[in-house]
């Protein structure tokens, strides 16, 4: 199949340094609607969904494929070639998809300019005392217990997590019909993917300049993570904004955006 079609393809503008979106675990490109208007008269911005989500083609998801976070970062590398890209390319990837980026890049480092890594784990699990990721394994294997038992009470516990609203808000209703609109057999294999990942080793093969932009408070990515990653990845920047939850593109999208043109007005300065 073609792949922007298989992957849902959509370009903002035809003119500018490209901003490649993706999107994190049970979620989709629109996540990033709120944002991309601070770009759209500077930029060329391109989104897509992960083979399995959203509106991309359900009958290319292939469960050997996405058992692994390479299968993801094909998929990134897939949409940059059928779209003609080589250099330049600026990726801006959500929770795992800072992961998905972070090997795309080491695959070809000279496809990407720098990546933007909101909400980024390099891996969920604590490995104590180096290293503590915010869960417990079997709490997290509970979690697919429980999404294997009664897979939208999972997508209704499991998006207040992400959203860090004390209350049945928007954004967790967003969350949720997104979470429920995903194939299970999908979200499940996605799921095991994303959270039991551990890329830790593959930080320091990063070459490209990165910013790390981190939740004040985030069950799913503590402070200490990012701290953790600004430390192993060279190059990188840390900005804390002032969010709370696991979405701030969503909850927060003018501070996402802020932090991005700052960045990228430093990167220009002599």
């Amino acid at each position: 199949m073609n792949i922007l079609n298989r992957n849902n393809v959509h370009v903002q503008a035809n003119n500018g340094p490209v901003l490649l979106y993706a999107h994190g675990f049970g979620c989709n490109q629109t996540m990033w609607n709120q944002v991309t208007p601070y770009f759209e008269s500077t930029h060329r911005q391109v989104l897509f969904d992960y083979v399995g989500s959203g509106k991309s083609d359900l009958a290319s998801f292939d469960v050997k494929r996405y058992s692994s976070l390479q299968g993801y970062a094909q998929d990134v590398l897939d949409v940059c070639d059928a779209l003609g890209l080589s250099n330049g390319v600026t990726f801006v990837g959500h929770s795992v998809s800072c992961s998905v980026g972070l090997l795309a890049s080491i695959a070809r480092p000279e496809l990407f300019d720098r990546l933007v890594l909101l909400g980024p784990s390099p891996c969920f699990l604590n490995h104590p005392p180096d290293y503590l990721g915010g869960f417990e394994r079997e709490d997290l294997e509970g979690l697919l217990s429980l999404m294997d038992q009664n897979y939208i009470g999972w997508a209704n516990y499991l998006a207040p997590v992400v959203s860090g609203e004390t209350e049945a808000g928007a954004l967790t209703g967003e969350l949720s019909d997104s979470f429920c609109s995903t194939d299970p057999t999908v979200a499940r294999v996605f799921a095991q993917t994303t959270f039991f990942s551990d890329n830790r080793a593959d930080l320091p093969l990063v070459s490209r300049p990165c910013l790390i932009l981190q939740h004040r408070e985030d069950a799913l990515a503590p402070l200490g993570v990012g701290e953790y990653m600004h430390a192993h990845l060279q190059g990188s920047t840390l900005k804390v904004l002032d969010v709370v939850g696991h979405c701030g593109h969503m909850s927060q999208p003018f501070l996402v955006a802020e932090a991005m043109r700052n960045y990228f007005n430093n990167l220009s300065l002599p």
